[in-house]
C-alpha cells in the first residue's frame, strides 16, 4: 500500500502568495523540483505543459493534480504547493486552483504512477483535507495533514 509518505518529503511542501498565471505558476513548480530533487527545471516545466495540452489536470474544486513521465527520476515524486490567492487553471470546473499536488513519474511504464495518482486524488478529494489545508501556511502542518489523511485510511 502506497503511502503519502513514500512519494512526498517535507522540502517538496510549500506555501506562496500567488501565481499570475497557471505558466507561471508551472514554473514555479519545476524551479521547486529542481531545489528539491535535483532535476533540471525546464524539462519539468516541459513535461508537465506537454501533458496540460493534452487535457487539463485541474479537477475541480480548487485541485490541481499537474504530473507527468520524466526522464531525470527513478521513482515517483511529488510535491505539495499552497496558494494564497487561486489561479486560473483551466480547470474543468471553472474555479480557480489554490491546493495543486504536482507528480513527477519515471518513464519506465510502472504502476507506482497510477498508484501515487489515485492516492492524491483520493486524499483531495475529501472536504475536510482540503479545508485543512487552506486554513494552514505552515509547511510542515501541510505535510502532517497529508500524510496522516493517508495513514488514517490505510490503517
Amino acid at each position: 500500500m502506497m503511502n503519502m509518505s513514500d512519494i512526498l518529503k517535507a522540502e517538496a511542501v510549500r506555501s506562496i502568495a500567488s501565481a499570475s498565471s497557471k505558466k507561471q505558476l508551472l514554473q514555479s513548480i519545476s524551479d521547486h523540483a529542481a531545489s528539491v530533487y535535483d532535476v533540471d527545471p525546464r524539462e519539468v516545466l516541459e513535461a508537465l505543459q506537454l501533458r496540460e495540452s493534452l487535457g487539463t489536470t485541474g479537477v475541480g474544486k480548487g485541485v490541481a493534480i499537474p504530473h507527468a513521465r520524466f526522464q531525470a527520476v527513478d521513482k515517483i515524486v511529488g510535491l505539495f504547493t499552497r496558494l494564497e490567492k487561486p489561479v486560473n487553471f483551466d480547470s474543468l470546473d471553472k474555479q480557480p486552483v489554490d491546493l495543486v499536488f504536482t507528480l513527477l513519474a519515471p518513464v519506465a511504464d510502472n504502476p507506482d504512477h497510477l498508484k501515487a495518482l489515485a492516492l492524491v486524488s483520493r486524499t483531495l478529494r475529501h472536504k475536510e483535507v482540503c479545508e485543512k489545508l487552506r486554513f494552514n501556511s505552515e509547511p510542515q502542518t501541510l505535510l502532517s495533514i497529508l500524510t496522516e489523511f493517508t495513514a488514517s485510511k490505510a490503517a
